[in-house]
């Protein structure tokens, strides 16, 4: 029987129902002197305390080329999915480690997937590999089915604090402030290139939650067939409306909350929600 494993970066969101059935590699986070690691003993709420209290944006690595190439000696067959090629270095350094495996013959078989996504949206990509590895599909049958599923999956999400795009200089002080005063939300989803673009700009979290429950109408099919994610960010009861709201209005195949990683916290700070179908 060949041994297959399946390998993802840190940036895919996590929940204890799947700790233990893949091979989590994890980026860094820096706030001002200090370094975080996105693995299962990351303390998320001093990551956000931390990020809170410090003057300056948070700052992510990817891991390297040798952390990569590590997890692949001695396997039949492997399967990597990263976070998008657009957000970060993780796709080249996946890449650049397969090369040097397959020169050194490390494993038979080698994929890289760019996800094209992040957060709760890799996630997604993750289980479909991990599906299809347990119905023992053919490597080019797994690689034809998930890029096709990369291509046709929809992630959205909305931001409560903007403080560390304030602060990285993304978004000017005033501006905060005029979103503040006014209550607004940032709406924003999945370029089909694996880019981040603002949907839609609203006023307050329920119009903002109800926004995702719309974009869903609007972008979905054969949902039936599909599994949604939910991540949050340290509010799980936000999640757990909107996760009510998806199930009696919509009929997937599967809901699913996961909680947000490191880097999908650094990103979308405290209270922001994530959702991928």
């Amino acid at each position: 029987m060949k041994r297959v494993k399946l390998i993802t970066d840190s940036a895919g969101d996590v929940n204890k129902d799947l700790r233990g059935k893949f091979t989590r590699v994890p980026l860094t986070i820096s706030v001002g002197d200090r370094e975080f690691v996105d693995d299962d003993n990351l303390d998320l709420k001093e990551l956000l305390r931390a990020m809170k209290e410090s003057p300056e944006a948070p700052k992510t690595a990817s891991p390297s080329p040798w952390d990569y190439l590590r997890e692949f000696t001695g396997e039949d067959s492997v399967f990597v999915v990263t976070v998008s090629s657009k957000l970060s270095g993780s796709y080249a350094n996946a890449v650049l480690a397969a090369e040097m495996a397959r020169k050194e013959k490390d494993a038979s078989f080698i994929h890289v997937f760019n996800s094209k996504n992040a957060t709760v949206g890799q996630t997604l990509v993750t289980l479909k590999v991990l599906e299809l590895i347990e119905e023992e599909k053919e490597e080019a049958e797994i690689v034809e089915e998930v890029n096709d599923y990369i291509e046709n999956l929809h992630t959205y999400g909305f931001l409560e604090s903007i403080d560390n795009l304030v602060k990285s200089g993304r978004v000017s002080k005033m501006m905060a402030r005029l979103g503040s005063a006014l209550n607004i939300r940032l709406v924003f989803g999945r370029s089909p290139e694996g880019t981040i673009a603002l949907v839609d700009k609203v006023r307050g979290t329920k119009r903002a939650m109800q926004r995702l429950i719309d974009l869903i109408a609007e972008t979905g099919s054969n949902l039936e067939k599909r599994i949604c994610g939910i991540a949050h960010i340290n509010c799980f009861e936000k999640a757990q409306q909107l996760y009510e709201k998806i199930r009696e209005r919509f009929n997937f195949k599967d809901v699913i909350i996961f909680e947000a990683s490191g880097i999908t916290t650094v990103y979308g700070n405290e209270g922001g929600l994530v959702i991928a179908f």
